[in-house]
């Protein structure tokens, strides 16, 4: 059963290298450019402001069906239409709520309440798309999940690609209202073909709610339920900040967004690591060694993997900004390159907070799989504080620089809280020697980096060359072997 799950994450991992990074490099990056800075920067809050009430649309629901249906398949039939009508539900509820916050918070010309009205029903499609999964994986239909979860990426790379590159289009009055419309009807189809594979094995429907076994879900998820929603409130809320505290129509937003990208498309493939690891923690807790092991081997691949892309990021700021920012319409060459500098100021912040995030998918959770949500909530609400104030300090003086520099502190502040949590409760013996043995890592891969990079090749050539050069730098350093890369893979009683 584990070798079968973590063959899935594999196959989830790879689909999702596929499809993603087109969807974040060609299809979102062409609307960036086709909008402008200002006029993305605004669809970028409304859009992270949407994100930060989604675990209202779920609170909890699509983990405990998961378990639920894994434990028992007949529970599918037995709670599937009651559970659904509860997300009908709490959709209506998140949308009274952000549209009455929205309006308290300035959301309140036409414009932006349409984007705030499809950014939010899109965030209410994903959370039904997500809930017909939890369906799948609780069957244990690993490749109908992985298909699906792609599925209605698909669907809007195809429909956004005629839109845009068809000639079809007037794209003289393109607007985001396209863009948001497009990834409705994604989720519309991504909705019914899921709907159509869950319902083949639903012997009957019952339609009736439930209301005390939803208490009952609703008691056991409220701690998970505010974790996310705190996590989700100090890594996103930047944008939004940056829109409702400058004056500029968004342009701040939109230069922050252009640096962000990255930061967000490589965080969607780290979460996938905290998915493989959350089982095989829990089975682990009672084996204090295999543990120790376990977290060690876990935390040098994220290391390796999240700090070469960190550091080359770093060292090759202004060229990779320059690939994903084209010249404006009527813009010299002097103004292309002093707002590329801009995002390179940028960028190279959010990939260090993209670091200290990344490492929090380890200590995280573990502590997730240990059952210590107030140790994690009482980390992460402190984190919201500290976030907000921060900003509101610097936001009006360093604009999207300053919300870099808070993001990067609340992430790094945040991780290295759960490594002291999870030293304490789990006694975890990483010494002086075990650090020191990382920042050898990752000042090899610094200097290396920088090494490449001095002589005057093509830029593409020394990021390639000095990739591979850090790839295998991982085993020169003895950060990993292969025999600890497998065990992570391939099961200890498989092998």
């Amino acid at each position: 059963m584990q070798n079968r799950f973590i063959k899935n994450i594999i196959f989830l991992l790879f689909l999702n290298l596929l499809v993603k990074p087109f969807w974040y490099f060609g299809i979102d990056l062409e609307v960036q450019n086709r909008l402008g800075d200002a006029l993305y920067g605004q669809y970028l809050s409304i859009f992270n402001f949407s994100y930060l009430f989604y675990i209202l649309l779920d609170l909890g629901i699509t983990n405990f069906n998961s378990r639920n249906i894994a434990s028992d398949n007949k529970m599918l039939s037995k709670h599937f239409a009651g559970l659904a009508e509860i997300k009908l539900l709490l959709g209506i509820c998140y949308a009274i709520v952000i549209f009455a916050v929205g309006y308290l918070n300035g959301f309140r010309e036409g414009y932006q309440l349409k984007m705030l009205f499809w950014c939010g029903l899109n965030q209410i499609l994903l959370s039904f798309v997500l809930f017909l999964r939890s369906n799948m994986q609780g069957l244990l239909l690993f490749k109908a999940d992985s298909f699906l979860s792609v599925f209605d990426r698909v669907l809007a790379i195809l429909l956004m690609s005629l839109v845009l590159w068809s000639g079809w289009f007037s794209l003289g009055h393109f607007n985001v209202v396209w863009f948001l419309q497009v990834q409705t009807l994604a989720y519309l189809c991504t909705i019914a073909l899921a709907l159509f594979l869950v319902l083949k094995h639903v012997e009957h429907l019952s339609f009736k709610i439930n209301f005390k076994f939803f208490k009952e879900i609703l008691v056991q998820s409220l701690p998970f339920a505010l974790l996310v929603l705190l996590m989700s409130i100090y890594s996103r809320i930047e944008p939004f900040l940056l829109e409702r505290l400058l004056d500029d129509q968004g342009v701040q937003a939109g230069i922050y967004g252009r640096a962000y990208r990255l930061f967000d498309a490589g965080n969607n493939i780290s979460n996938l690591f905290a998915i493989m690891l959350l089982p095989m923690f829990t089975a682990s807790l009672k084996n204090e060694k295999e543990l120790t092991n376990l977290v060690k081997t876990s935390f040098n691949v994220m290391v390796a993997m999240t700090g070469i892309v960190m550091v080359m990021c770093v060292v090759y700021r202004q060229e990779i900004m320059q690939l994903v920012t084209r010249v404006a319409e009527g813009e010299s060459e002097a103004e292309y390159l002093l707002r590329v500098g801009q995002y390179a100021k940028v960028f190279p912040i959010l990939m260090g907070s993209f670091f200290c995030l990344s490492t929090t998918y380890v200590f995280g959770t573990l502590l997730t799989a240990n059952g210590s949500l107030k140790q994690l909530n009482l980390v992460a609400a402190t984190g919201v504080v500290i976030n907000i104030l921060l900003n509101l300090i610097v936001i009006p003086r360093f604009q999207s620089v300053g919300a870099a520099f808070t993001s990067l502190c609340v992430q790094f502040l945040t991780a290295f809280a759960q490594y002291l949590l999870c030293k304490k409760i789990f006694k975890l013996k990483l010494g002086t020697g075990y650090w020191m043995h990382l920042l050898l890592f990752l000042g090899s891969v610094a200097l290396c980096s920088w090494l490449v990079k001095m002589p005057q090749w093509n830029w593409m050539i020394s990021f390639a060359v000095g990739f591979a050069i850090n790839l295998g730098l991982i085993f020169v350093t003895r950060l990993l072997s292969i025999k600890e890369i497998v065990s992570l893979i391939i099961p200890a009683e498989k092998k």
